[in-house]
């Protein structure tokens, strides 16, 4: 028995504690910002006591894959986020991240358009600086985008970099890394990036070896190509000698349908050899700039904004062609620039990617869209009621895992991921029973069920429905 006074003791909690270890029956208790004692303490007193029984105690989560740069600053209470016990998140994904860029008044080109126009950090150490001057309610690592590294070192982002704008793009790198960023990020499927070759590539990662970092991609192609590019992404890691994070692994298209069955056989004969990892969102539909060439792809394809024509937002374009007595593709390049939800995915599929042993929970979610993708605010509520609970895919102390103590190794979070004393207090507080996501496509900003507390750092952020409007998070640095 403990005799000790602490803060805020949890009673009676079901405690998960992010390692995939079986669930205990016990009591945790937290003081400042970290957890202190986990086990039997009726003779511990706090300044507050929370009867926890019938609930699950978890690590807080941590969504690996975020476009929640600018939206951190934007929007720090990060509600969308909190709702659904998000204590931290990576940020810079897909090769878009916000800093190293400042940008003038020219159009930006897509995808970077997808976290606003706030491009006004010229390195990553002024980014997190304004992270740590303004804080949000939830922590934050950051990658390097490989596009935005592009954007500020080429005039011309279609064709091959030269080797002085290499030269350009490993110097913002190299300042990236050392003011704390976890990684180079890649979106090789964009039109800004795409005419990129693998050496490119891999010049700016074998940066990382030599930083301890990682390199995640966002592969050159999720459709009929997609072996060749899981090689190109393997090549790059293994050439680099540094962990590869395959991001939102899928593939698309009526004609890939069942080929995820091929691709992490593919995938598990890689880890062999090399650290790769992947992450994936538990929905059939995936969202992103509108790309006319897409349509054709997909069994549908909900507009999320459009700059010219902001009143088509969430209008499906089969419908607005019909409106404009047009071809869908005419009309998706009439709405751009823009964003689009693509129903290109076979259920099957995501349940595989799910079940997946080493995969992790990622929301991939767009906060700057008018009309967003459910995953936004329904990813991992999702995956606890849904895909575990009612579906039993994979048990809720497998699915904690993917969501916590996964990431913080992968993305080497010090401290967090885990339900230890002397780790971070992120935690959250939730009904087994109830937790849903109730985001739906017709009305994708609907706060989850069952969620019922989220502290981040010790604090409370989230509770009984509602932000509570502190601001106890972190920008955290990979040094």
């Amino acid at each position: 028995m403990i005799d000790e006074h602490f803060d805020i003791v949890f009673r009676d909690a079901t405690i998960i504690d992010g390692t995939g270890a079986e669930p205990i029956q016990a009591d945790l208790a937290i003081s400042a910002d970290k957890i202190e004692a986990i086990g039997q303490l009726s003779k511990a007193t706090g300044q507050q006591n929370i009867d926890a029984s019938e609930k699950v105690i978890a690590p807080g989560f941590i969504d690996v894959h975020t476009h929640d740069d600018n939206a951190l600053l934007v929007w720090p209470e990060m509600t969308y986020k909190t709702s659904q016990g998000v204590t931290t998140v990576i940020t810079g994904n897909c090769g878009i991240s916000l800093a190293p860029l400042k940008w003038d008044n020219r159009t930006l080109p897509p995808p970077l358009d997808l976290l606003g126009e706030a491009y006004c950090f010229p390195d990553m150490k002024s980014y997190l600086q304004a992270l740590d001057e303004a804080p949000a309610a939830i922590n934050s690592a950051s990658l390097c985008g490989h596009t935005t590294l592009r954007a500020g070192a080429m005039k011309d982002l279609s064709c091959a970099a030269s080797p002085k704008e290499i030269d350009a793009m490993k110097n913002n790198l190299a300042e990236a890394l050392n003011a704390g960023a976890h990684g180079l990020s890649t979106g090789l499927a964009y039109a800004t990036a795409m005419p990129a070759p693998t050496s490119e590539v891999l010049e700016l990662a074998e940066l990382l070896g030599t930083n301890d970092a990682l390199y995640t991609t966002h592969l050159r192609n999720e459709e009929e190509d997609i072996e060749s590019a899981l090689e190109e992404a393997f090549l790059i890691g293994k050439k680099a000698n540094v962990p590869v994070v395959l991001s939102h692994h899928k593939v698309a298209g009526k004609a890939q349908f069942g080929l995820t069955k091929k691709t992490l056989e593919i995938i598990k004969r890689a880890q062999l050899e090399q650290k790769v990892h992947l992450d994936v969102y538990p929905y059939h539909a995936s969202s992103t700039v509108i790309r006319p060439d897409r349509i054709k792809l997909s069994s549908k394809t909900l507009v999320t904004w459009s700059q010219p024509h902001p009143e088509m937002a969430g209008r499906a374009i089969t419908d607005i062609a019909i409106e404009w007595e047009t071809t869908e593709e005419e009309a998706a390049a009439r709405l751009l620039p823009g964003g689009a939800i693509y129903f290109a995915m076979d259920e099957e599929d995501v349940r595989r990617v799910v079940q997946f042993p080493e995969s992790m929970v990622a929301s991939d979610g767009l906060p700057h869209d008018k009309k967003p993708h459910p995953r936004l605010w329904g990813t991992f509520p999702r995956v606890l009621g849904h895909y575990s609970r009612d579906l039993g895919l994979l048990t809720l102390t497998d699915a904690i895992y993917k969501m916590t103590g996964l990431p913080a190794k992968t993305f080497k979070l010090k401290k967090r991921g885990v339900l230890r004393p002397g780790n971070f207090a992120d935690i959250v507080l939730f009904d087994p029973q109830t937790v849903i996501d109730c985001a739906t496509f017709e009305s994708p900003t609907q706060r989850s069920d069952g969620i019922e507390e989220v502290y981040v750092n010790g604090t409370c952020v989230y509770v009984d429905g509602e932000s509570t409007g502190k601001k106890p998070g972190l920008a955290l640095r990979r040094i």
